[in-house]
């Protein structure tokens, strides 16, 4: 069978005008990026304001595994069946990160011939808002040092600046340096590092805003340092929040780009569910709600961490009311997480299978119970499925009176998620809801606490030494009503990247709280999760490849 890439190169796109056209869009409403990609002026969310909502659909998965779930291949080829059963479908999405383009993960532009194109532009530069949020990163970076250079006006502490650098890369070498070397002409010598820019604050920032002027708004409130007297310093106060946001203006509009079937995708903001919140932007999902009938976004990595971070922060950001939720899963996931060894898994193996299904089991009963939303469970076909093996996973999921399709998208793009999109239609809401774990009042300790035990199945949580306090400086500070985001292994219900399936009896730690009040939540990283990821032994890099034509290769 032909590669992804193969496959996308050998698509035929619509010129971009065309695929605005159905959305109802003018030239005059887009900005060119070539042929086939375009930015929509987010300002036409203003002008479409007394438009009723079309229906979200929102696809997660289960934890995922080296074995390959398929949750943005099932998004793309949902979105692509919705518009073969005549509806005006819109696929909203994150940007893929550079990091896990040249490290192991791979691009997130879907797979087979359920993609979105052009697949090499959107997984290398696409249209450089990466660039530009690591670049608003940076100055914020540049204008705290310089203030501190040219005579410490706010009183900085050097010792308690908390902003650093960011680039759209894995390279743990920068993950923690000492900078301003060589004399005072060149700085004040201090521990920093980087952040991989998709796990900037920024980037939550940029995906959470309402319109430019939040946007504006959010990054003047992101606390860069604090004082002697121990006083939040922010990005505000040091005068750079304007400068950040004219470099993100351009940005801020949503990209727009096609599947290989020319159903309309948005493509926009790309913060990690296993750091950040792991939603593509607020600011995309709302203009598709005024533009389409049904829009299938998606959330990074499994339900316990994209979904949560779904409900319990884009959806409280942006009042969105979900429709229904597929939750994505494969027979070779399942027995991965049934501890079935990845060498194995196209061999049929029941007992794995059953073992595995524990971890579907709960994030069903997550999004069904805790969450208070329809369901359908779609497999992912794979060929070396056998019929046992899905009829054994169809039966666990009619138990918890939960539909299931199988889904072949995959191989056969749109057609193959028809009998889903007829399902995900017959238990969508008319009206939408929003069901948060928590209420804005609980203390952030208790927010932790309740996510931990609630979504992962924890029996406790335990904090490093002083965090309790530091969470309660920040309820003094006037922080205590956000919204908590975990920062934890997406390979696990628990913190532990080891403990497989549905793990029980186990205890989450928590080692480091952040705050962003700019993005307008509270972070609490868990085990050995990190903000800047290293390449692995054998980086996806070494293969992509250019010929003498400008013809990429290897990409996936």
């Amino acid at each position: 069978m032909r590669s992804d890439i193969e496959i996308a190169q050998s698509a035929q796109p619509l010129p971009i005008e065309d695929v605005a056209a159905k959305l109802g869009l003018s030239g005059e409403d887009i900005s060119h990026y070539g042929k086939y990609k375009a930015k929509v002026d987010y300002r036409l969310l203003q002008r479409l304001a007394d438009r009723p909502d079309a229906k979200l659909v929102l696809v997660t998965a289960i934890n995922p595994t080296p074995a390959g779930e398929g949750k943005t291949t099932t998004t793309v080829g949902l979105g692509d069946a919705f518009a073969r059963l005549g509806k005006k479908s819109i696929i909203t999405l994150r940007e893929p990160s550079l990091g896990p383009v040249f490290g192991v993960k791979g691009g997130a532009a879907g797979g087979g011939y359920a993609q979105v194109i052009p697949m090499e532009e959107i997984n290398l530069h696409f249209t450089g808002d990466f660039h530009a949020v690591g670049a608003a990163n940076n100055l914020l970076a540049a204008m705290l040092d310089n203030h501190i250079y040219q005579g410490n006006a706010l009183n900085i502490d050097p010792r308690r600046i908390i902003w650093r650098r960011a680039m759209d890369m894995n390279d743990r070498q920068l993950r923690n340096l000492v900078d301003g070397l060589g004399g005072k002409a060149n700085g004040f010598p201090r521990e920093d590092g980087f952040d991989i820019t998709v796990a900037s604050e920024v980037m939550a920032v940029f995906c959470l805003s309402k319109d430019l002027m939040d946007l504006r708004d959010r990054l003047s409130k992101i606390i860069v340092a604090y004082t002697y007297t121990g006083e939040p310093v922010t990005a505000g106060q040091l005068q750079a929040h304007g400068a950040m946001t004219a470099l993100l203006k351009d940005a801020f509009n949503p990209n727009l780009v096609q599947t290989l079937e020319g159903t309309p995708a948005f493509i926009h903001g790309g913060p990690f569910a296993n750091i950040a919140h792991g939603c593509n932007s607020l600011m995309a999902t709302q203009l598709a709600l005024k533009l389409g009938d049904i829009v299938v976004t998606e959330a990074g990595f499994g339900a316990d961490l994209g979904a949560e971070k779904f409900f319990d922060i884009k959806c409280r950001a942006g009042d969105l009311k979900p429709n229904a939720v597929v939750l994505v899963a494969s027979v070779r996931a399942i027995k991965h997480h049934g501890g079935c060894p990845k060498d194995s898994l196209s061999k049929e193996n029941p007992e794995a299978l059953e073992h595995g299904l524990q971890n579907l089991i709960k994030h069903i009963e997550n999004i069904k119970t805790v969450y208070q939303q329809p369901v359908v469970v779609a497999i992912n076909r794979f060929p070396s499925d056998t019929e046992q093996e899905l009829a054994i996973i169809a039966a666990a999921c009619r138990k918890l009176q939960v539909d299931v399709s199988v889904s072949e998208v995959f191989s056969k793009g749109g057609e193959g998620a028809l009998e889903l999109a007829k399902m995900v239609m017959s238990v969508m809401r008319p009206e939408g809801q929003n069901h948060p774990i928590y209420s804005s009042e609980l203390p952030l300790r208790e927010k932790i606490r309740t996510i931990a035990m609630k979504i992962y199945g924890a029996k406790d949580v335990v904090f490093e030494k002083n965090l309790e306090k530091q969470l309660e400086d920040f309820a003094a500070l006037g922080y205590g009503n956000l919204p908590v985001c975990m920062a934890k292994t997406q390979y696990s219900l628990s913190d532990d990247p080891t403990l497989l399936g549905r793990p029980k009896d186990f205890s989450v730690k928590v080692r480091q709280v952040r705050l962003c009040a700019g993005a307008g939540f509270v972070v609490a990283l868990t085990g050995e999760i990190m903000t800047m990821p290293g390449l692995p032994k054998v980086p996806a890099a070494e293969k992509i490849d250019v010929d003498a034509q400008g013809r990429i290769s290897g990409l996936f």
